[in-house]
């Protein structure tokens, strides 16, 4: 046999296989899907740690303090951060996997593994911290630290003290610099303090509600027009103003990059709600109305985590101030030849 790495040596599969040790096995009752449990959610774990790679690979690049829209960096933060998406529709379809146990066939096990509970996985909760989600939003949050030893809860708190991807994110979008310049906007009509842009598009936008619809003018002036970022809010107004005229111009190819990243970060909201969704449906299908074997409520906590922990709903919310597209401003020769027409 040839020098060299050997396979089994270099994934340390030794480890890996020989770490499946079933509880019923130990009291000496062997239930058989016991084995398909762990192994899910070991496999589940690795996965996670894939993504706190990407993520925090990201979150180096979007810190820099300056990023080119056009530059690689962006090319290699979408191409990540869709790795993540596809990493979660595959952590979605273990689920397929994990039905395949009957609620009968769980319950040959399931006392045996109290306290324990998926509630305690220091990964996934790194990933949400890492993210963005920050604790005063989360669901039962009082319960949220109480389940773990001492030293994973110090990993939590030390993990929200740092800055997450969508403070990185929100400082990306601030640095948009088309506004700034005048001869941009050269024919738009200046009022206020308002820029002339946003003076154009909001009268644009008031002519397209209809009378039930009048609220998000309201709206609109306190998230996109407010001077400054208001407490809980992850996007400040200058932020959300750059991310909707990028949705809105997304055609022109200087925008075609950061359209992307804003798309792909609802796409990883998208992707952690259905995997909670069908999470819930899966307890809901295996344990009924029981307490959950970590002493959540089971079914109802994970509902509140599906309708709540959304950590990039900002963007989502800016397609309530879209109008159609022929319907936009038209935008001056000098910057549509900025965005990469020719003209």
């Amino acid at each position: 046999m040839q020098n060299g790495v050997y396979y089994s040596d270099y994934l340390q599969l030794d480890k890996i296989i020989g770490a499946q040790e079933l509880e019923s096995d130990k009291a000496g009752d062997h239930a058989h899907d016991e084995m398909l449990f762990i192994i899910i959610h070991q496999s589940y774990e690795l996965w996670f740690k894939q993504i706190l790679f990407e993520v925090g690979s990201v979150i180096d690049i979007m810190s820099q303090a300056n990023i080119a829209d056009n530059s690689p960096d962006l090319f290699v933060v979408n191409h990540r951060l869709k790795r993540v998406v596809t990493i979660l529709q595959t952590l979605i379809g273990k689920i397929d996997i994990l039905e395949t146990m009957t609620p009968l066939d769980f319950l040959d096990f399931r006392n045996r593994l109290r306290p324990a509970s998926g509630f305690q996985s220091i990964q996934f909760k790194v990933l949400e911290a890492k993210l963005g989600l920050k604790m005063q939003n989360r669901h039962g949050r009082e319960y949220y630290t109480s389940q773990l030893r001492p030293d994973d809860k110090k990993i939590i708190e030390d993990i929200e003290t740092t800055k997450p991807l969508i403070d990185s994110v929100n400082d990306w979008l601030q640095r948009t610099p088309f506004f700034d310049n005048p001869e941009f906007w050269q024919g738009f009509e200046a009022t206020g303090d308002s820029h002339p842009f946003w003076k154009s598009y909001r009268d644009v936008y008031d002519g397209s509600l209809l009378e039930a619809e009048k609220f998000n003018l309201a709206r609109f002036d306190e998230l996109l027009l407010s001077a400054d970022k208001k407490e809980g809010w992850n996007l400040s107004p200058k932020a959300r103003r750059a991310a909707l005229f990028i949705m809105m111009y997304r055609d022109f190819p200087l925008l075609q990059m950061p359209f992307t990243l804003i798309n792909v970060l609802l796409e990883i909201d998208e992707g952690i709600a259905t995997w909670r969704y069908r999470h819930m449906n899966m307890v809901h299908r295996m344990i009924g109305s029981r307490v959950g074997t970590g002493g959540s409520t089971g079914k109802e906590y994970l509902r509140g985590t599906v309708e709540k922990h959304y950590i990039f709903a900002e963007f989502a919310e800016l397609t309530s101030f879209m109008i159609e597209r022929k319907k936009l401003p038209h935008l001056t020769t000098e910057l549509r030849q900025k965005l990469g027409f020719d003209v």
